[in-house]
């Protein structure tokens, strides 16, 4: 063969490799497209779901399904920008330069480092108090304290009728809504329908040092009352256009909520490609959150009250079994975010209030690097100033505990009998997050005697 026969063949080879180089890069590209288009058809069914069963028109701050195209164009652009090797000023991007991109609002992206955390619970575990963690941390966190109340006030009825799966649903979408800074998903379920954007009725909005700052404060409205007003400053009903650019400005997210009992129907919301979500499971010791709750919501627990009185409980009695249930729950989410599935791959963690109680800045700090958020002072200096606090600022509802004091007190609470109802139903549960059984009412009262197992949950 001569030299210029092997010249082209070289030269063909090359153009054939090349074609397949950029044949493969199409293919991608094509069943990214399609995977989108799903997407989006699923994003757009739910809502209308949402729309009929609500039977209510609002004007909306903005289109959430628009907000959700707009995020997959962002992403799809930006993943035929890196299969293309699309150049600025003759270069290509560099990862430092991508991370200093901002979308086009001019506002923080995910790539630009904003963090979202999501932190879930159920009723009476601490999780006002470890929202604090997040809520103190200063001027660039936007903190949400249970706004799936509204939904679930509303739709609860509904949701019961097909086993919670479309409450399920419509939790996932509001959240998602919100950590992308978007209220109008959640101003559907606002009774009264805010007007204008603007209402005086959003649930606990004191809870949150966002919506009471200065450029969310709008002026007093005289005769208009609002039940969770502000207690920072005076401030007038709340203007959640003015709450969305604050959320907007912020570089990091964090939403607190006891409404979402299945961790796997978060995984659409966690494989946002808009979002970089941090999911924290807190957790208590199912006889500590019963007893607290028997203080708490003392008219809702008259029945357990006289079991334990006389001594026998029904164990299938529906309120028996929804404590089962609710324990069931618990762990079943538990068990998913610990087998680490590839959807929440380094993006879920499993804390014990217990801990939090005994070692509250140690945990606090753990929680802040695992969701990749520096620690700060203001929140550090927050924990310093309420985990050790008098009797009287430790109320029902505070946020003011002498930590280390809440994690034991429901033992001298709880009556022995109820004890063994708890580790008779919620057996697994409490095995799975090492919390120890007792076999008579001395131990169950011996503080010297600890109930909770050394473990580490990955």
């Amino acid at each position: 063969m001569t030299s210029y026969d092997q010249q082209n063949s070289t030269v063909e080879l090359t153009v054939q490799r090349e074609d397949l180089r950029m044949k493969t890069k199409y293919a991608i590209v094509f069943i990214c497209i399609v995977a989108l288009v799903i997407i989006e058809k699923e994003s757009n069914i739910l809502s209308r779901v949402s729309d009929r069963l609500i039977q209510r028109q609002m004007p909306q701050q903005q289109d959430f399904s628009n907000g959700t195209q707009k995020g997959s164009l962002m992403a799809l652009k930006m993943l035929l920008s890196r299969l293309s090797g699309t150049k600025r000023d003759g270069s290509n991007f560099s990862e430092e330069e991508e991370e200093e991109e901002l979308d086009d609002s001019g506002t923080y992206s995910y790539a630009g480092g904003r963090k979202h955390v999501l932190l879930l619970a159920t009723t009476r575990t601490g999780s006002s108090f470890v929202g604090e963690f997040f809520n103190q941390h200063g001027e660039n966190m936007f903190y949400l304290f249970e706004p799936l109340w509204h939904v679930e006030r509303m739709l609860t009825p509904a949701a019961e009728a097909n086993n919670g799966t479309l409450l399920s649903g419509i939790y996932r979408d509001v959240l998602q809504g919100l950590f992308l800074c978007d209220f109008s998903p959640l101003e559907k379920f606002i009774s009264p329908p805010p007007q204008d954007h603007v209402t005086p009725s959003l649930f606990r909005r004191e809870s949150s040092l966002s919506l009471c700052e200065e450029r969310v404060c709008s002026p007093v409205i005289r005769d208009v009352f609002e039940r969770y007003r502000c207690k920072s400053r005076r401030c007038g009903p709340l203007n959640l256009t003015l709450a969305s650019e604050s959320c907007l400005s912020k570089q990091h997210h964090a939403i607190k909520t006891v409404r979402v009992h299945q961790l796997d129907t978060l995984q659409p919301l966690v494989e946002d490609p808009r979002l970089d979500i941090k999911v924290i499971q807190l957790v208590r010791d199912p006889r500590a959150i019963l007893a607290s709750r028997m203080v708490a919501f003392s008219s809702k627990y008259h029945t357990w009250k006289a079991w334990a009185q006389n001594g026998q409980v029904p164990e299938d009695d529906e309120e028996v079994k929804r404590l089962k249930g609710n324990c069931d729950h618990i762990r079943m989410s538990a068990e998913v975010g610990l087998s680490q599935p590839h959807w929440l791959r380094n993006r879920y963690m499993l804390v014990r209030y217990e801990d939090i109680a005994l070692y509250p800045m140690q945990k606090a700090e753990e929680m802040y690097k695992f969701a990749g958020i520096p620690f700060s002072s203001l929140a550090r200096e927050w924990i310093l100033r309420n985990t050790q606090t008098t009797q009287k600022a430790s109320g029902i509802y505070s946020t003011q505990k002498n930590s280390s004091e809440q994690a034991e007190k429901w033992r001298f609470t709880i009556p022995f009998t109820l004890a063994q109802v708890v580790q008779r139903v919620c057996g697994p549960t409490m095995k799975l997050f090492g919390y120890r059984f007792v076999n008579d009412e001395t131990t169950l009262t011996n503080k010297s005697i600890s109930l909770l197992e050394d473990r580490l949950f990955h």
